[in-house]
């Protein structure tokens, strides 16, 4: 649903050759041998900390290769406009993509086949290989390359845990807890919510998402070439009731309902609220933009041990991009997003920034396995200034929980499900059956357009 925190772990390839495969395009290099490749991912001049380090990083990228001049793009994804832009020539070189996005783009052969030129990369190994599955059609080529991860965990107000007498080093494991947590929180009193749900704007589809892939259930499966709704299940009713029953029996999620993210995270940067669904990238939001404190808040891993909501982004080469290009786009991709030689410089760079080191995926991605992964964890608990301890329960659970993409179509089922959870938390009397019924029939429409 949201764009994870931009990633920054960069791979830098040196010299390694890169053979191209053959595309559509005869474009030239510029004057003088450059090559020109227009690229995504540019931050927003309203995110000065991050424009300013991905500028630094283009110009630092060009002074080590020469031969390759980069022209950045801001944004990211927008899916509404992506096939028009390829159609009509303005998609850039190298694009950003929602991990959401690359089985339709690969099925359209919307992008470049790079199998040839990554599969000897060491580095690659390191990766997770879930993530570069994603990026994978049913052959096992591949078409882009996983730059960034996370997944929903349980962020909770550990100064209100410990204030209800509850001890904030041992986070809700299974859902029960969560509940009787959420009551000695709110019997605080005052104006204080012992947890909280989203429920308009899509983003109570995307928590109902959540809550299914936590309950151990999916949103949809596939039947041969078409895909189904497969969440009208009792482990999803199981999730809608506890809801319901942490509202109007508890009494602990509050009378105001049909909130969006800008609400909870207000809510708990003015510590009047225990606990709700989020990833770790919700944290400096609560700091920087709602005056909360680090060391105030911890993330667990979703509770239940059975699954969470996995999102990310990686980048896709345009088919249409040269040989040249091609080559060009790939040593930009590996060297800006997955340099293992580079965790201490992005780490350091973030630390003059006064930006925060020690959380989960900032300011380098958890994405990696084995060597990398341990030199990172290293490298972030020596310059951590934050309190790391807080967020230990998030990576020690992840470890055992199922990753589950978001659905195909996700907007369209979000916006049915949002009908979901209004009715479960305005309406004490709402018939968790019958709204699953009905919002089976439409999410089956939603996913009889998915092609």
């Amino acid at each position: 649903m949201q764009r994870s925190l931009r990633a920054t772990v960069l791979l830098l390839i040196g010299g390694l050759a890169l053979t191209a495969c053959g595309s559509g395009s005869t474009d030239k290099p510029a004057a003088g041998g450059k090559v020109t490749i227009t690229v995504t991912g540019q931050p927003p001049k309203t995110q000065s900390v991050e424009r300013k380090l991905f500028d630094q990083d283009v110009a630092e990228f060009e002074a080590s290769h020469p031969d390759i001049h980069i022209e950045p793009h801001e944004g990211f994804m927008d899916p509404k406009t992506f096939s028009a832009k390829l159609a009509g020539g303005q998609l850039e070189d190298v694009y950003y993509v929602y991990f959401t996005d690359p089985a339709t783009i690969i099925a359209r052969r919307q992008a470049a086949d790079i199998t040839d030129q990554v599969k000897d990369l060491p580095v690659l190994k390191q990766l997770q290989q879930p993530l570069i599955d994603i990026f994978k059609d049913r052959n096992g080529r591949i078409y882009g390359l996983p730059t960034a991860n996370y997944s929903m965990g349980l962020l909770y107000n550990r100064a209100l845990f410990t204030k209800a007498g509850l001890d904030p080093d041992q986070p809700p494991a299974t859902w029960d807890e969560v509940r009787a947590d959420a009551k000695k929180i709110a019997a605080l009193g005052g104006d204080t919510v012992g947890f909280a749900d989203l429920s308009k704007n899509n983003q109570g589809g995307w928590h109902l998402v959540t809550w299914t892939y936590a309950m151990g259930s999916q949103v949809a499966r596939q039947d041969g070439d078409k895909w189904v709704a497969d969440f009208n299940n009792d482990k999803v009713k199981g999730a809608l009731r506890l809801l319901h029953d942490m509202r109007w029996t508890d009494n602990t999620m509050g009378a105001k309902q049909l909130l969006e993210a800008t609400d909870v995270q207000q809510m708990m940067g003015s510590g009047k609220l225990g606990m709700y669904l989020a990833a770790p990238d919700n944290v400096p939001v609560l700091v920087k933009q709602f005056n909360g404190r680090y060391e105030d808040y911890g993330v667990a891993a979703m509770p239940g041990g059975q699954g969470t909501l996995l999102g990310g982004e990686g980048y896709m080469v345009n088919p249409k991009a040269s040989p040249d290009k091609i080559k060009a786009g790939l040593a930009w991709i590996q060297w800006k997003y997955l340099n293992p030689d580079r965790i201490e410089t992005r780490i350091k760079q973030y630390l003059a920034e006064q930006q925060p080191i020690g959380l989960p995926a900032i300011p380098t991605p958890d994405i990696w396995t084995g060597d990398v992964k341990a030199k990172q964890n290293a490298l972030k608990a020596q310059y951590a200034n934050v309190p790391a301890k807080n967020f230990q329960s998030y990576l020690d659970g992840n470890g055992t929980l199922r990753g589950n993409l978001e659905p195909p179509n996700a907007q369209q089922i979000y916006a049915v499900l949002d009908g979901v959870m209004q009715a479960v938390l305005t309406n004490k009397d709402a018939n968790v059956d019958q709204l699953l019924t009905d919002a089976e029939g439409k999410v089956n429409s939603a996913l009889a357009q998915v092609k």
